[in-house]
């Protein structure tokens, strides 16, 4: 440490800038700081560097805005909720099964959201749309809590709290697909509520730029939890929140400094960490560490004794020094050094006691939102908020490591409780943990309910759905439907250009947001730069290197492409974004996210989980899929999976078309089900990079390929009336390998086949198991079919199915098949290769297809076992080669 010289003049520098504060403002010495600096690292001066300020908050009492309510009456209200909130949890312990909740992460936050629902919450009205809250999952029995006093919900729901079934009970945390009309967005999944909150608010300026929705002074709050910042999603996109000025997004971090077993930073200090990691990133940072109570503290610190133990203390100190209480506070805080001691040497230990934390503050909390939405500086901002686990549980649960699953109180701890929040209930009423609501006219439910008409009414709520979209006629894609003849093209190429028709439709292109991380060109996407330009908050401030190119990289304030850079998360968070805007915007948008299939939802399952809870609509585009159509690239590119993964989610509706007509009838079908009869369901589709000629779309077979198979074509084998025959399906690239397949079964072996395109191997799986069920609970009634059972029992031989995904995929159809089955498909990891040895070593090529039916054939004494053999000689497969799931 540097040892001070000359103590007079550092006092003379010290005054000289106290004067300048007093009178000409901090902004002024502030601008004369910074042009110190200048001057000092010009000549090479090393300045120390720090990027977090004093352990203290951030607003010092002379700027803090004063709160305008009733003080007496909020907390009277706050108490109110704690004690139901608390009721409701204890409750459903009692209750056979035990299904619990968790009371310790809203009992540390309850201040943080009483003042929002009172002053900041905006409901919205005719004139605004609402805020949008991302609340912390673990906050969810206070936000019920608080709908029970203003009359939403009742007794019987809270006492259905996690029991769901029956279709009246409340569910654990934040669902909207249980709780469609209240709860907006899922966010118990640590991080995805953040990234979620920074992306909405992207979305949120993206259509304000385009002129589609004002923005006005709408903001979205989201509340964090520290311990959930070690999630990756969590801090990942804060960066481009920074640099996208996203002024409308305000994040709450719960610092309770304990996540599920402990301290989060037991050795270091979370709200100095966050405070360094969001002001590097452009955030404003508003620190809300210490209550009113320690500002005559502060005031007398003059030598700054108390503000260097603060410092020193890490968070584990801070932890024993609540759970130990008051007396061990004065011998390890405030006794640290004599002077401090002679500072509190008149204040009891009750008093030391209730020296609160900024968190529980609702002045500190009021100045602090009041700074982010009125004097953010244009920047997002984030409150750091020095709270207590388990606040109010005393010894129960109060800053205690396990306090996260405190479930249980007995009496004398209930007793307490009531006590320390003056709830009006009696001792023998206390054992059955009754509801206490006051009467609708008492003075705290008038309040509270005026509070929130001055805010545009209740809240959480959500819109369930919107005015429907007109959609185009399948016309629309004339270009798709009518073949490219003998131009080869992929799948790929004929979706940019499905894609480039509906922008340019009037009725709803302004709704089409192509949204790609940084693959554009890869998709052949590069085209609809200059068309469509590249959203971005502050224009294009530079010219681009590639300007004298028709499609030169054109970024633009009102541009419709979504371009996120190298971040599938946050890619598929503004898909999410956009997919809900039909609920949160009243303005529904038809988003289509293409990335890389291998990277879409492997990477972003949970992700792709929440968007079924979120009742996201729109498109997922799985682009290079398959795992043997992206040759040359490896084991981590190619998609093998993909489909299966998208099975797992129950409103996912997934295709693999192999032709633009196919995926021409999906996309419109979809924009129908979604933006026309409002239906809660998204679509994945799967496109590839191969080029091979696209066929003109047949007659009559919509239905069909909506269905997820039809009849492409058959192949006769010519000259024999009773030849063997076998039924061939395959989607995807692959069913061009299965056309190749069905011609040497016809030339080589005199085999005839019919070929079945399948374009959703998981809508025939879903509609067989609803089959299934059907029959099940029917027996009395004539049993039903499976569609796919349908097109294949009238059928002649067994049949084979190759897809360029794992068998999985395919053998999810085995029951509803009317005979011998045969599957092939890339199991295994990746090759890099050409698409020819790839399909040879995963076993799915034409002369694979060709083994596998005579093979089928064989083993129904359609043909002799030496045929399969022959084949196997005439077109050099090994029968001996290792298995490529193995390899």
């Amino acid at each position: 440490m540097y040892q001070d010289d000359d103590p007079i003049e550092t006092s003379e520098w010290l005054d000289a800038l106290e004067s300048l504060i007093e009178q000409e403002g901090v902004d002024r010495a502030k601008y004369i700081l910074e042009r110190l600096s200048e001057r000092a690292s010009r000549d090479g001066t090393e300045l120390p560097y720090s990027i977090t300020t004093p352990f203290r908050n951030s607003i010092p009492v002379s700027r803090e805005a004063p709160m305008p309510g009733d003080l007496f009456m909020e907390r009277r209200i706050r108490s109110l909720i704690r004690w139901n909130a608390m009721a409701m949890v204890l409750r459903a312990n009692q209750r056979p099964g035990e299904l619990g909740g968790h009371i310790s992460s809203f009992s540390s936050a309850a201040t943080l959201y009483d003042v929002g629902f009172n002053y900041f919450f905006h409901g919205g009205d005719e004139k605004r749309e609402s805020d949008l809250i991302y609340f912390q999952g673990h906050s969810s029995p206070g936000i019920y809590a608080r709908s029970y006093l203003e009359g939403r919900l009742e007794e019987n729901q809270l006492d259905k709290y996690r029991e769901e079934v029956d279709g009246e009970g409340l569910p654990s945390y934040p669902h909207p697909w249980l709780m469609p009309d209240y709860w907006q967005f899922p966010t118990v999944s640590m991080g995805l509520g953040p990234i979620q909150a920074i992306y909405q608010a992207h979305v949120m300026k993206y259509l304000d730029s385009r002129e589609l929705i004002e923005m006005g002074d709408r903001k979205v709050w989201c509340f964090v939890g520290d311990g959930e910042c070690d999630e990756p999603e969590t801090l990942g996109s804060i960066s481009m929140a920074g640099r996208e000025n996203l002024s409308n997004l305000i994040f709450v971090i719960n610092c309770n400094l304990q996540r599920l077993d402990g301290p989060v930073r037991g050795n270091g200090k979370i709200i100095q960490e966050l405070e360094g990691v969001f002001r590097g990133a452009g955030w404003n940072v508003a620190k809300v560490v210490w209550g009113r109570h320690w500002d005559p503290l502060f005031a007398r610190d003059q030598e700054g004794f108390m503000q260097r133990v603060m410092e020193e203390a890490c968070d584990g100190d801070l932890q024993n020094f609540k759970s130990n209480g008051p007396a061990y506070t004065r011998k390890n805080f405030f006794g640290k050094y004599p002077e401090l001691a002679k500072m509190v040497e008149n204040l009891s230990d009750d008093e030391i006691g209730k020296l609160n934390r900024g968190g529980h503050d609702p002045y500190k909390i009021y100045a602090a939102y009041h700074h982010a939405v009125h004097n953010n500086g244009g920047r997002p901002t984030v409150i750091l908020a020095h709270t207590i686990k388990g606040y109010g549980f005393g010894e129960a649960g109060e800053a205690q490591n396990t306090a996260h699953s405190l479930k249980k109180l007995d009496i004398d701890q209930l007793r307490a409780f009531r006590d320390r929040f003056a709830i009006p209930l009696k001792d023998d009423e206390l054992e059955a943990v009754p509801y206490y609501r006051p009467a609708p006219d008492s003075p705290e439910l008038v309040y509270m309910k005026k509070r929130r008409q001055d805010l545009g009414g209740f809240y959480p709520k959500r819109r369930k759905d919107s005015q429907p979209l007109k959609i185009p006629e399948l016309d629309i894609f004339k270009n798709l439907l009518e073949g490219t003849g003998d131009r080869k093209i992929s799948t790929t190429m004929a979706f940019v250009r499905l894609l480039t028709a509906l922008t340019k439709d009037k009725r709803i292109g302004k709704r089409v947001v192509p949204i790609v991380p940084d693959e554009a060109r890869t998709f052949g996407m590069e085209g609809m730069f200059r068309q469509l330009g590249i959203y971005t908050a502050e224009g294009q401030k530079y010219v681009p290197e590639d300007r004298d190119q028709i499609m030169y990289y054109r970024e633009d304030k009102k541009g419709q492409i979504l371009e996120e850079g190298i971040n599938e998360h946050g890619s598929m968070a503004a898909w999410m974004a956009a997919a809900t805007s039909y609920s949160t915007n009243d303005f529904p948008l038809i988003p289509f996210y293409t990335f890389y299939s291998m990277f879409g939802f492997q990477r972003v399952g949970d992700l792709a989980w929440a968007s079924g809870d979120i009742q996201a609509r729109g498109f997922l585009v799985g682009g290079t899929s398959g795992r043997t159509t992206l040759n040359g690239e490896g084991l981590q590119h190619q998609d093998g999976h993909s489909h299966v993964l998208a099975q797992t989610i129950p409103n996912c509706i997934a295709y693999d078309p192999a032709y633009a007509y196919e995926m021409a009838v999906v996309v419109h079908e979809g924009m129908k089900r979604m933006y026309e009869r409002n239906e809660n369901v998204f679509y994945y589709i799967t496109i590839m990079n191969e080029n091979y000629e696209q066929p003109a779309m047949p007659k009559g077979i919509e239905e069909g390929i909506i269905k997820g198979m039809y009849l492409f074509e058959s192949v006769e084998a010519k000259g024999k009336s009773k030849s063997p025959r076998v039924q061939l399906m395959g989607s995807g690239a692959i069913l061009n390998e299965v056309r190749a397949g069905a011609q040497l079964l016809k030339d080589d072996f005199g085999v005839g086949s019919d070929i079945w395109s399948v374009t959703s191997f998981n809508e025939l799986a879903r509609e067989g198991q609803h089959v299934d069920r059907w029959n099940r609970f029917h027996p009395d009634d004539t049993p039903k079919k499976a569609y796919i059972t349908q097109c294949l029992e009238k059928m002649k031989g067994p049949v084979v199915s190759s897809t360029d995904y794992i068998k999985l995929h395919s053998e999810q159809v085995r029951a509803y098949m009317p005979g011998t089955y045969v599957t092939l498909g890339t199991d295994g990891f990746g090759r890099s290769d050409t698409r020819e040895k790839l399909r040879s070593f995963f076993e799915v090529d034409r002369y694979h297809v060709v083994v596998a039916a005579l093979t089928a054939l064989a083993r129904d004494g359609e043909v002799k076992e030496d045929q399969v053999l022959e084949a196997m000689r005439k077109y050099g497969i090994d029968r001996n080669k290792s298995n490529p799931v193995l390899s």
